[in-house]
């Protein structure tokens, strides 16, 4: 900064004078800081005297071919008739040593000089800026202690490669503008990459500072909505201690990661691939950064190959002609800077020259005049050339925008120094070719359209790497399209082929679901199988789904497949007994129908009311035939038609039977003296009684269809696996009415019955009805909790195996014993047999 004194006719700068690296003189002068050396001797200082400058270490050639494309693109513009005609530019550029602190003493010397300026006393000193801008620096920490120093002066600053993406914001650094895409778009395209090859979990190093914290905070960000963890994520600085080092190296040892994402500065991956070597830390497969991934110093110091197969983006390959040609053909004794470039000399050549303070004599002896064609070093390589490109692209922003502000077309019309904020403006808004064709504009926040190229390392048979373009990253495309990756192309750490793995967790197949492991990162879990019923058909499922109430889940439990419906059909075992004993009893019931047909004039017959009996076996059949209308699938007609015959059918049974019961009850008591009941109980009140008893059932049955009938039912609750078909009440009263009202009927028909067991008759058969009545209780009693308990199908069975076995009591216990004495003892089929005890008494 300047300062001023009363007593001094002229404004000079406080402090020791900071001189150029590299200069030229021209009517405009651009500003470059680089690092001419990547280090610096620490000195301890101890705050008596003044500090001593720093010690600058560690000759790096990488940011001299940056500031010869610097100077190539100058001295293209000063031959050049289209671009500023009749202006030449000069440039001054400073070393910064990689030192943030040296590049803001840069960033003022640019800005200030060190010229002594006149001033009368009662002005201030204030001059316009020294250089119109400044092109660097190469890192994002200095850059943005730079643009901090220098953003309140609009004085532009073009960086070729620093990337963080904070240095987007131009509220804190107004002035600053770049040639190389923002690390926002870097960083979530690292993302990208990592989740195309199924990666999700990674372990990450980043240079502690601004390029490497902030790119690593957006790539940690996206990874996260990607569904990509983090095991580790470790901060490294090559000047870190060793023990902080070696603590690095232990976390990495210890864990399960094969992945490894590195963002860091290639000053801080030459540093770390020694410490990897010293340990043997092979078989991990490296993701880099533009800041490394394409520098050949990098690929040429790993010479135990721990990077080969590494994979990374980098900006996209460019060719500037005559550059390359430019850059090999400087001279240290016609260059200006002549310390800086005299020790650059010695270090490539391995010599001194003969005025060199550090000479010895021993050393071979520099001429200057070196060939540099056959030296194969990092100067002579120019796998660089995008970042050279990036220093061409920001000199000619500047030029473009000061040929608009000067109005330049033969002539321009220069009258000295240039506002800044006036160029500052001019330079956002160019938008031009090179003449190679590429597009140079920024946008809003000052950065350039973002495109990668995807680089993988792939070792030659002479243990070079050659850094392979496979693939390609464009920002401006949609989220889908962004990454195109030419996968079969691809050569892993260890020269595998084969994708290599890196997760926690295995993935889930499909008929499972994930649970966190409790402790651990989103990436760590169980794969728990489906539930009964429930399926997940993706991969890595976080949820099963429960299947719709008609399907149900198979056994890989991936797919839900319809439920088998189940009821009881004519197809199956049990249906097929059940139909064939329905149709024996009813044939059984016809044959015994037909035989007392045929013997009814005979005296059993006609002694037991032939008519009832006719009646009676006419409702048997029906009950056995009724049974059939429970087996087969439920439909509408099928289940109103079950309930209601069978409680029908089965009435009118137990009605005859009733009717025969209190005939042979009103026939005892007629023989008795001066009895007339008969007369009250004739065929006629027979009838009636048959038909008023079974009139009730049928309104019962009426009302219970009207009012809620049964119809077919899906039940998905009876089994996990299967659809039961069924009959559903309807109304649950109107069932249990009928079923009531043919229990009242058959205890009162008991009763009676059981009264008239021991009457003095032979033909009585009070008794049989007693004992039929009895089977018919019981079954219908055990039917209740049978019918109840029993599931699906089965409880239809259970229906009718009641049904039958109540049939087949009535039907035995009743006619058989009269067809065993018709058939067998036709002897004892006689009036005076039906009266015997009657005659003995």
């Amino acid at each position: 900064m300047s300062f001023s004194q009363a007593e001094e006719p002229v404004c000079r700068q406080r402090g020791d004078p900071e001189n150029p690296q590299i200069c030229k003189d021209g009517n405009i002068i651009l500003g470059g800081i680089f690092s001419f050396h990547s280090s610096w001797k620490e000195r301890q200082d101890t705050f008596r005297h003044k500090p001593l400058p720093l010690k600058c270490t560690s000759l790096n050639f990488r940011d001299f071919q940056f500031a010869q494309a610097m100077i190539f693109a100058i001295e293209e513009i000063n031959n050049s008739t289209d671009l500023l005609p009749g202006i030449s530019l000069g440039y001054k550029m400073y070393d910064a040593c990689g030192s943030v602190a040296r590049s803001v003493r840069a960033a003022l010397a640019l800005a200030n000089g060190n010229e002594a300026v006149s001033a009368p006393t009662e002005e201030q000193c204030t001059k316009p800026a020294q250089v119109q801008a400044i092109m660097g620096d190469t890192s994002s920490s200095p850059c943005m202690a730079i643009a901090t120093v220098i953003g309140p002066f609009y004085i532009p600053m073009i960086s070729h490669f620093a990337t963080c993406a904070c240095l987007s914001d131009k509220t804190k650094y107004p002035s600053f503008l770049r040639t190389i895409p923002s690390d926002y778009y870097q960083s979530r395209a690292l993302a990208q990459l990592v989740k195309h090859f199924g990666w999700t979990w990674v372990g990450a190093i980043r240079t502690n500072d601004d390029y490497g914290n902030n790119g690593m905070a957006t790539f940690t960000e996206t990874a996260q909505q990607l569904g990509i963890c983090l095991e580790y994520s470790v901060p490294f600085f090559r000047t870190d201690s060793p023990d902080k080092i070696r603590k690095i190296i232990d976390i990495i040892k210890a864990s399960s990661s094969k992945v490894i994402v590195a963002f860091l500065s290639h000053m801080d991956m030459d540093v770390l691939i020694h410490e990897l070597a010293k340990n043997n830390m092979t078989g991990y497969q490296w993701v880099g950064s533009e800041g490394w991934i394409l520098d050949s110093q990098t690929a040429e110091m790993d010479r135990h190959h721990i990077l080969d197969g590494a994979i990374g983006l980098s900006i996209p390959k460019a060719h500037v002609s005559g550059m390359r040609e430019f850059i090999l053909n400087v001279k240290p004794l016609n260059s200006s800077g002549h310390e800086i470039f005299t020790e650059f000399w010695e270090t490539l050549f391995s010599c001194k020259f003969k005025q060199s303070e550090s000479s010895t004599g021993s050393e071979r002896e520099c001429t200057g005049h070196e060939d540099l064609t056959g030296v194969q070093n990092g100067f002579t390589d120019m796998s660089l050339m995008p970042i050279f490109n990036n220093v061409y692209k920001g000199v000619y922003a500047v030029a473009h925008a000061l040929h608009s502000i000067l109005g330049c077309n033969k002539t321009c019309q220069y009258k000295g120094q240039l506002d800044p904020l006036t160029i500052l403006q001019h330079i956002r808004t160019i938008h031009f070719k090179t003449k190679e064709g590429d597009e140079v504009y920024f946008n809003q926040n000052g950065d350039p359209a973002a495109k990668y190229e995807i680089i993988n390392w792939q070792p030659t048979e002479n243990g070079i790497v050659d850094f392979v373009t496979v693939g390609l990253h464009k920002a401006s495309l949609p989220a889908d399209k962004q990454l195109k990756v030419q996968n079969n192309s691809l050569v892993w750490t260890q020269n595998s082929k084969q994708v290599p793995v890196s997760v926690c967790s295995e993935k889930c197949p499909p008929g499972t679901r994930k649970v966190l492991q409790k402790g651990k990162p989103v990436c760590c879990y169980d794969c728990i199988r489906c539930a009964e019923g429930e399926i997940s058909n993706t991969t890595d499922s976080i949820t099963c789904v429960r299947c719709q109430p008609e399907f149900w889940s198979n056994e890989r439990r991936d797919a839900c497949v319809k439920k088998e419906a189940e009821f009881l059909s004519y197809e199956e075992i049990m249906g097929v007994l059940l139909t064939a004993t329905s149709l024996f009893g009813t044939f059984m019931t016809v044959g015994v129908a037909v035989i007392f047909f045929r013997h009814r004039k005979s005296p059993i017959v006609r002694a037991n009311n032939s008519e009832l009996s006719f009646l009676l076996l006419f409702s048997l059949t029906l009950c056995f035939l009724c049974s059939l209308t429970f087996i087969g699938r439920p439909s509408d007609w099928s289940c109103m038609l079950r309930h209601t015959a069978f409680g029908i059918t089965f009435v009118l049974c137990i009605s005859c039977v009733l009717g025969k019961t209190m005939v042979v009850l009103m026939a005892f008591r007629a023989t008795l003296p001066g009895s007339n009941v008969m007369k009250w109980f004739g065929p006629v009140q027979q009838r009636l009684s048959v038909l008023a008893f079974t009139l009730i059932q049928v309104v019962i049955c009426i009302l219970w269809l009207s009012i809620s009938p049964p119809f077919p039912l899906k039940n998905f609750m009876g089994f996990k696996d299967k659809i039961i078909l069924e009959c559903a009440l309807g109304s649950a009263l109107g069932f249990w009415a009928v079923l009531g009202y043919i229990g009242l009927l058959a205890i009162f028909c008991f009763i009676l019955a059981f009264l008239a067991r021991k009457l003095p008759d032979n033909f009585n058969e009070a008794k049989f009805i007693t004992f039929s009545m009895l089977i018919f209780c019981a079954v219908w009693i055990t039917f209740i909790p049978a019918y109840v308990s029993s599931p699906g199908k089965f409880s239809v069975a259970v229906e009718i195996f009641a049904i039958l076995a109540s049939s087949f009591g009535l039907l035995i216990c009743i006619f058989i014993p009269k067809c065993y004495i018709i058939l067998l003892k036709p002897e004892k089929n006689t009036k005076k047999n039906m009266m015997g005890k009657v005659a003995q008494k």
